[in-house]
């Protein structure tokens, strides 16, 4: 029950009990004795009233007693444990199994230190993973740099060898800088996102149209159906809807790991909801790394990435576009064989 239905319940009930033990003390008392015919501040009024006062201050113990342990208490152990909050050294969860005001600010409370956590350790990985992706690259042109200072008696063809290779990790260098710098550019645009009508029907029917032509360059068949209908509306930032599409055949066509590739496109209804699903039947993701696809800077398979190219910020990007938009994002090991990532947008206002 909530706080604000509780404590006027308990207050009218500690009233009621206090009105009802006055009333049966005086009917109790004028029953025994006649009606004192004097002033209020004779020693027998006086020595009536007191029962009446030690009532109310037993209630009045009551409420303080239920006050102290059931609101300062908890709260003042939250405000403890505010001053103790520390992302590095993570205390145990607040545990409160209550159902009111509080129990639900204890709950949220845990949900904001994990995500100040989980933003740490982002921020950790970050430089973890943007250190390793530049230290390999940066070695490899120090070590040919070397070379060439050292050895000017090369040949010709050997040293053209060697500045090539130079080139191609610096643009590798550069094409991870330009991955970062567009994630981060994304995330400040996510903030003043303007969002529009869009009828579902359209953008599925948009959206399979330019990636069926695509991938058919590619020489990978993409399927696509849908079960919407006109009057599905949806409000978005289509530029941004239609970039998480592009995040997701980009993935499936750069990890899918098979040489006759074919991918999935499904959209459907559920309740207040419009479903988009994009499958393979590539080579797929273990179990224990489905819930760690959407982190920034994960990967599955470290060697995979260097040779595929990228910092393991797409999933990432479509997390948070996705979640801006109010759905949510999800992947799982599809039917055909491969991945599936599965993600909801809010439907709008019918017209």
């Amino acid at each position: 029950m909530k706080l604000k239905i509780k404590l006027p319940l308990l207050f009218l009930l500690m009233l009621l009990i206090l009105m009802f033990s006055i009333g049966l003390y005086l009917k109790f008392v004028f029953a025994v004795y006649s009606p004192i015919r004097t002033t209020l501040l004779d020693s027998r009024y006086i020595a009536l009233l007191l029962p009446i006062f030690a009532i109310a201050g037993c209630i009045f113990f009551i409420l303080i007693i239920y006050i102290h342990f059931r609101i300062e208490k908890p709260i003042r152990r939250l405000n403890t444990r505010l001053g103790e909050v520390n992302v590095v050294h993570p205390l145990p969860p607040l545990a409160l199994k209550r159902k009111d005001e509080i129990g639900e600010l204890y709950k949220h409370f845990n949900k904001m230190e994990h995500r100040l956590q989980l933003a740490h350790r982002e921020q950790t990985d970050m430089i973890a993973a943007i250190a390793h992706d530049l230290k390999t690259p940066l070695t490899s042109i120090n070590g040919f740099t070397e070379l060439l200072a050292t050895h000017k008696d090369l040949p010709e063809t050997e040293k053209q060898e060697y500045y090539e290779l130079i080139q191609r990790k610096s643009e590798y260098m550069v094409e991870l800088l330009n991955d970062f710098s567009s994630f981060t550019k994304e995330k400040l645009e996510l903030e003043s996102m303007i969002a529009t009508p869009v009828k579902a029907t359209e953008l599925f029917e948009d959206i399979a149209f330019e990636y069926e032509y695509e991938l058919a360059g590619l020489d990978i068949e993409l399927t696509c159906r849908h079960s919407f209908t006109d009057s599905i509306w949806l409000t978005v930032n289509e530029p941004m809807i239609r970039r998480v599409f592009g995040n997701l055949f980009s993935n499936a066509v750069r990890y899918g790991g098979k040489n006759k590739l074919k991918v999935y496109m499904t959209g459907y209804l559920r309740e207040h909801y419009a479903y988009f699903q994009i499958e393979d039947n590539g080579i797929g993701v273990p179990d224990k790394d489905m819930s760690s696809l959407f982190l920034k800077f994960f990967t599955v398979d470290q060697s995979r990435q260097i040779q595929k190219g990228g910092l393991g910020l797409g999933l990432a990007s479509c997390k948070s576009i996705i979640e801006h938009h109010g759905g949510e994002i999800v992947a799982y090991s599809s039917e055909y064989g491969g991945l599936g990532i599965r993600f909801s947008l809010p439907l709008a206002v019918q017209r």
